[in-house]
């Protein structure tokens, strides 16, 4: 009697499962996927979809990582769904794509056989590393759909690296920025990722482990982790009945106090996106920070107080070869103010204690360097052009430290730096990388320094800033909203990790775009009389940009452009410190 009730029972089991989907082979669980679930409860797709149909709907389910991608397995056929094993490497296209049925010698001669082609427009890829990498192109991929033997159509050949439209990878990934520090101070750097946003639960330990695998390819060199290679989850990160996010680290029980409470900061604000609980952070079973073991947002000091113009720095401009105040239109004192230089462009130190200035001067452009308010040094830099300088950050509270970054006639980047006797002194930045795309007439950097914004030919660039002890590059550039931006004049930074850009674009003159480009945000134009040749932005502060109608505002990008209030003479342009 037990083994026929055990029989029955397994009868019973097979039929209860018969509608499910096969299963790839037991596979390891990266810490990415803790919690996910393997065996979603998926309905079959309906009956009998057409080929064009069930590649669409294969396509839209790519989406959805959880279980394996089971909801994309669920358009292959038996042999492929055990055999499929996509990369972490995903194409993101358009939402608006086609599925046709291949012509000519593309299309097999059985009638049980048919090529599906899937054509749109990529807008970049998201990498092994899980951050998004602009590319826009055409798209185009071609699968075999086959009859099965129940009359079905399944797919054969899925592809290694999926492809999902914009919609539904954003419907089912969530940005997180991960936190980094730049390389020579405790200003923080976010580095932006997608992780899968289900199951909710599992969202922290997929944060933890990006973050233990430190920075992005393109960041690699710009920023620094105060977490040791050996660093480690010793556990799962997990959720307590008393409401705390356990975080259980290993291998970073030897780092000093100090290196402990950067750690400590980095894991607070990277998981500050996918959770509101209280943050234990343990190591080897201990409080990671002596006397801190239970970690609220508010409990992290601020990491960006280098990076960020003081509240009394109100903005300057540039207005008939003088500097006036953003505040009251009032010239600035001291000579830059009074008209003693020609000056054709300039930036403040962020601290706003420093001026530089591009000089016109008979017939071609030289930077002086100086206090505000004060005398402005020349500085043995000259050429036909010189783009608005842009100030490094400071690396220490006192402000002495400084650098100065231009470009000389389009093709030269040089960094000025100060010399311990009190002048400046240039040298080469190593921009091949980014000179290939072309000439380069604007270039901002980050106000955390990692990071440097440029418009090159018309188009949109973010590259990373890569220091060793003997050259400063600028490495990986990538170009922002390529096919769907172009005309860029002026860039600005909004953020630490967004741009605000003037185009001679009449539908859109101002453009937001988050430094990986994965979208593109047009200000409302209304009132503004293109092209807007100049624009600045800080954190916390009103956009401000300039057309031919003088100075307009605005701080958001559904908002109307208000008349700036102290806009002076023609051919303004406004800037904020950085």
């Amino acid at each position: 009697m037990v083994r026929l009730l055990a029989a029955l029972v397994g009868v019973l089991l097979v039929a209860g499962c018969a509608t499910l989907p096969d299963e790839s082979q037991p596979a390891a669980v990266p810490q990415q996927e803790l919690g996910q679930i393997t065996n979603p409860d998926l309905q079959q797709p309906p009956h009998d979809l057409d080929p064009l149909t069930i590649v669409r709907d294969f396509v839209r389910a790519s989406a959805q990582p959880i279980g394996n991608n089971a909801a994309a397995r669920m358009y292959l056929d038996d042999v492929a769904v055990k055999q499929w094993q996509p990369s972490k490497v995903m194409n993101v296209i358009e939402d608006q794509f086609n599925t046709v049925y291949a012509t000519g010698g593309d299309q097999p001669a059985g009638p049980n056989d048919v090529v599906v082609v899937v054509r749109g427009t990529a807008l970049g890829t998201l990498d092994a590393d899980s951050s998004f990498i602009p590319s826009r192109s055409t798209y185009e991929l071609k699968l075999l759909v086959r009859k099965q033997p129940d009359g079905q159509w399944r797919i054969v050949n899925p592809p290694a690296g999926m492809v999902v439209p914009y919609s539904d990878f954003t419907a089912n990934y969530v940005r997180v920025p991960i936190y980094f520090f730049a390389p020579d101070s405790t200003t923080i750097v976010p580095d932006l990722r997608y992780v899968a946003g289900k199951p909710q639960s599992g969202l922290p330990a997929r944060v933890m482990s990006l973050l233990l695998a430190g920075p992005s390819d393109q960041l690699v060199g710009a920023v620094r982790s105060p977490l040791p290679e050996d660093a480690a989850i010793e556990g799962n990160v997990v959720n307590t009945p008393d409401g705390a996010l356990v975080v259980p680290l290993a291998g970073v029980g030897d780092q000093t106090p100090e290196a402990k409470k950067l750690i400590a900061a980095q894991i607070v604000l990277s998981l500050q996106a996918v959770t509101t609980n209280r943050i234990r952070l343990l190591s080897d079973g201990v409080p990671l920070v002596g006397g801190h073991e239970d970690w609220l947002f508010t409990d992290v000091p601020s990491y960006t107080s280098l990076a960020s113009p003081s509240a009394d720095q109100a903005g300057l401009m540039t207005s008939g070869g003088r500097i006036r105040s953003l505040a009251d239109g009032a010239p600035i004192p001291g000579p830059a103010g009074q008209g003693n230089y020609q000056v054709a462009s300039a930036a403040q130190s962020i601290d706003g204690k420093q001026l530089a200035i591009v000089e016109n001067l008979g017939g071609r452009q030289q930077l002086r360097i100086g206090p505000f308010g004060g005398q402005a040094q020349p500085v043995d830099l000259f050429g036909g052009t010189l783009t608005r300088p842009t100030w490094r950050p400071t690396t220490t509270a006192d402000g002495t430290a400084g650098e100065v970054w231009t470009v000389v006639d389009g093709q030269s980047v040089v960094r000025v730096a100060r010399t311990p006797d009190g002048g400046w002194t240039g040298q080469a930045v190593n921009a091949e990388e980014v000179l290939a795309v072309g000439s380069i007439s604007a270039l901002r950097l980050s106000r955390d320094g990692a990071r440097a914004a440029l418009v090159v030919n018309g188009q949109l660039l973010v590259a990373s800033v890569v220091r060793t002890q003997d050259s400063v590059t600028l490495r990986s550039p990538r170009i922002l909203g390529a096919g769907a931006l172009s005309g860029v004049v002026d860039v600005d930074w909004l953020s630490q990790d967004s741009l605000v850009a003037a185009t001679t674009m009449p539908s859109q003159p101002v453009v937001k775009v988050p430094i990986d480009g994965l979208r593109l945000d047009a200000f409302n134009s209304s009132n503004l009389t293109p092209p807007v040749y100049a624009i600045t932005a800080a954190p916390g502060r009103p956009i401000v940009v300039a057309d031919s109608g003088g100075l307009w505002t605005a701080s958001d990008v559904g908002e109307v452009w208000r008349p700036h209030p102290h806009s002076v003479g023609s051919h303004v342009a406004p800037f904020y410190p950085g």
